[in-house]
């Protein structure tokens, strides 16, 4: 999708908000000993309450309102019967569909006590996303983003997940530009446009480079267990830089 009215623009930012909003409430409300479909009726309800679907049941009949992972598995997991532990690795995704518009984020949660290594982990995660984010500019190649982010993990010494990336985002859960690399990506040509919509979403690793799909046909896992966190926003890109449509 490419913003071509305020109209449109003031739509996505409703159901960004809305989805950031939902993301932070269901971060707050984690603790021990909830399960988590107790953390997605959370979700749910949030989202019901200002009229939004979400986004993974419309698109794909995903069979819970959130995609909650415990790790080590850390993308598109199924909310039910499991119980949140002190210690454990926990990402969120909410996504919702509200007016025809869609917005998508997500988040890592440590549930104290961690280790620092894990604390670290988090941390970094989300400043590889920014460090993506930071490199959109109309007319620039869209593989800058990748670079932007390679170069952070690199320098860190962390691994990214090459088989999970950005997305267009907007008219649809996922839009065009398809599969937008969270990595250094040279044969990637595209251009930014000014008003396009799409993900950051980098998927940092302490080893990783590969997740696989589990029994389940859903919940994605690394393949030795390594700690894997994601951070993503959905962000318009305009000529004063990257707005970011997902902040709480």
């Amino acid at each position: 999708m490419t913003v071509e009215h305020e109209d449109q623009l003031e739509k996505l930012r409703v159901v960004g908000a809305l989805v950031a909003r939902t993301l932070a409430a269901m971060g707050a409300a984690l603790e021990p000993g909830m399960t988590t479909k107790e953390l997605d009726d959370i979700g749910r309800a949030l989202l019901e309450k200002d009229g939004a679907r979400s986004a993974p049941e419309l698109t794909y009949n995903f069979p819970g309102a959130t995609c909650i992972s415990v790790g080590p598995d850390c993308a598109h997991g199924i909310p039910g019967d499991t119980v949140v532990k002190a210690g454990d690795l926990i990402n969120i995704d909410v996504s919702a569909e509200l007016d025809g518009y869609f917005g998508d984020t997500g988040a890592s949660f440590a549930v104290p006590p961690v280790t620092k290594r894990v604390e670290r982990l988090c941390r970094d995660g989300r400043r590889a996303m920014w460090a993506g984010i930071r490199a959109v500019k109309p007319g620039a190649r869209l593989n800058e983003v990748g670079r932007s982010i390679e170069a952070f993990a690199q320098k860190n010494g962390y691994s990214l997940v090459r088989n999970l990336a950005s997305h267009g985002v907007g008219l649809s859960l996922h839009d065009e530009p398809r599969e937008i690399a969270t990595w250094n990506e040279p044969r990637d040509r595209r251009l930014i446009p000014e008003g396009l919509v799409f993900t950051i979403e980098p998927f940092l690793s302490l080893g990783a480079d590969w997740v696989d799909e589990l029994d389940d046909g859903w919940t994605l896992r690394p393949p030795r267990g390594q700690p894997t966190v994601q951070y993503e926003h959905t962000l318009v890109a305009t000529r004063n830089g990257p707005l970011v449509l997902t902040l709480a």
